[in-house]
C-alpha cells in the first residue's frame, strides 16, 4: 500500500523540526506525561497506509511527535549548562564516515535493475530503527547517591521521566502509532515498488551484530556498574545518531531521484519526516552528557572522579571503534549482495568494477576530539 497522507497538499509538507515557541520558556521540570504530550495536529500522518506518530499544523508544517514540551524542555536544560560555565558535548561532523554505498553507487545499481543491495540497505536501517525501542529499558541508577552535586531541573532527572520512553517510542512506534522502522519501510516501498524483501536479511544482522558486540572489561571498573551502563548506553545510542545524519542525506537524495524512484516527492518527504524526529534524540543526550561532564562522580571504592574524565574516555572508546567497524560492515553488506547477482548472472562483472570505482574516500582524523586530557 503507497503513502497516504489525509490531505494531498501536504504531500510536501515542509518538517519544521523544532517549534518556534515554547509554552514556558525557561521551565526546568517537566512530568513524564508532559515530555511525551503531542499536543494537537491539524493532521494527523499515514505511512504505507499505517498511522504514524507526528503530524501537521494548521499551515501544512510536519510537528515531530512528543516535541510540545520536549523540545522547550531540552532548549532549558541546555541553556542552563552554557550559564553555569559548562559546554556542550559536540561530536564533530569528520568523525562521521560516508554513507555505504554512496549516493552515486547506490543509483549505479537501480539504474543498472540490480535492486537487492539497496533493499537490503533499507531494509536494515528500518529493523535498526525499531532496535532504538531498547533505549527504554535502560535503568536509571540512584543519582542522588552518585552526583556529589545537585541536579534538579535538568535531562538527567527527566531520563526514567519521559525521556527514555519519548525515544524508544520515536523509532519503534507505541500501540496503534508506527515509527520510525514503518516510515522507513513505506519511504522504500514507495520508491522501489514494493520490493520483495530478502528473507535472511534480519538473521543476517542480527549474527553479524552478535559477532561484532563482543565482551570486554569497563572502562571505569570504579562506577556503580548501573551508572557505567547507562553512561555507555546513551554515548553509543548518541554516536549512532550523529553518524545517522549522512544516511538520512543520503536517503532523501536516493529516494527524490525521479530516475530511480517511482515516487521521489514522498519518499524524499518521509525521509525529511524522520531526520527532523532525530533533533530531540541528539540534543537531549548530549544535554544528559554534558551535565554528567560537569558534575563529580563517587566510585564504589569511596573516592570521586571528575564526569569529564568518563564522558570523553566512554565516548573517545566508541567513536574509536565505530569509525572503523561501521564503514566495514556497510561495505561487507552492499558488496557481498551485489557479487552474489555477479554470480547469479543477475549482473554483469563489470558493473561490480564500475561500483568499487564509485567507491567514497575517507581520510579518518586521527584524533577523535575527547582524547584523556595529559595530567
Amino acid at each position: 500500500m503507497g503513502l497516504c497522507f489525509v490531505r494531498s497538499s501536504l504531500i510536501g509538507a515542509k518538517a519544521s523540526g523544532i517549534m518556534s515557541e515554547s509554552p514556558e520558556p525557561g521551565r526546568l521540570v517537566y512530568t513524564p506525561k508532559e515530555l511525551l504530550s503531542d499536543g494537537e495536529y491539524a493532521e494527523p500522518l499515514y505511512a504505507g497506509g499505517v498511522l504514524c506518530h507526528g503530524g501537521f499544523e494548521s499551515d501544512g508544517a510536519y510537528r515531530p511527535p512528543r516535541t510540545l514540551h520536549r523540545t522547550p524542555a531540552i532548549a532549558a536544560w541546555q541553556g542552563q549548562i552554557g550559564a553555569g560555565g559548562g559546554e556542550l558535548v559536540t561530536i564533530s561532523d569528520e568523525q562521521v564516515p560516508p554513507q555505504y554505498p554512496s549516493v552515486d553507487q547506490a543509483k549505479l545499481l537501480l539504474k543498472a535493475g540490480v535492486r537487492e543491495p539497496i533493499v537490503r540497505a533499507l531494509t536494515v536501517i528500518s529493523i535498526l530503527e525499531g532496535f532504538g525501542a531498547i533505549i527504554r529499558d535502560v535503568r536509571v541508577p540512584d543519582l542522588k547517591e552518585l552526583l556529589l552535586e545537585p541536579f534538579d531541573g535538568t535531562a538527567l532527572a527527566h531520563l526514567d521521566k519521559g525521556l527514555f520512553e519519548a525515544h524508544a517510542r520515536d523509532e519503534a512506534g507505541y500501540r496503534d502509532q508506527g515509527g520510525h522502522k514503518q516510515m522507513w519501510e513505506a519511504a522504500r516501498d514507495l520508491a522501489l515498488e514494493n520490493p520483495t524483501v530478502p528473507s535472511d536479511v534480519f538473521m543476517r544482522l542480527m549474527g553479524d551484530r552478535g559477532r561484532a558486540r563482543g565482551g570486554g572489561d569497563p572502562l571505569f571498573p570504579q562506577l556503580d556498574k548501573k551508572l557505567y551502563r547507562m553512561l555507555m548506553m546513551m554515548s553509543q545510542v548518541l554516536v549512532i545518531e550523529v553518524f545517522a545524519r549522512g544516511t538520512f542525506e543520503w536517503g532523501i537524495d536516493v529516494l527524490s531521484d525521479p530516475e530511480v524512484s517511482a515516487e521521489p516527492e514522498k519518499a524524499g518527504t518521509m525521509v525529511r519526516y524522520i531526520q527532523a524526529d532525530e533533533s530531540p534524540h541528539v540534543e537531549y543526550l548530549r544535554t544528559g552528557l554534558s551535565e554528567i561532564r560537569t558534575r563529580t562522580l563517587r566510585t564504589v571504592d569511596g573516592k570521586t572522579i571528575a564526569g569529564r574524565e568518563v564522558v570523553d574516555g566512554i565516548l573517545h572508546h566508541i567513536l574509536h571503534r565505530m569509525r572503523e567497524s561501521r564503514p566495514r560492515e556497510q561495505r561487507d553488506d552492499t558488496r557481498n549482495a551485489l557479487i552474489a547477482a555477479v554470480d547469479a548472472g543477475e549482473a554483469k562483472k563489470s558493473l561490480l568494477e564500475d561500483f568499487d570505482a564509485m567507491a567514497p574516500e575517507w581520510d579518518r582524523p586521527e584524533r577523535t576530539g575527547f582524547e584523556p586530557q595529559a595530567a
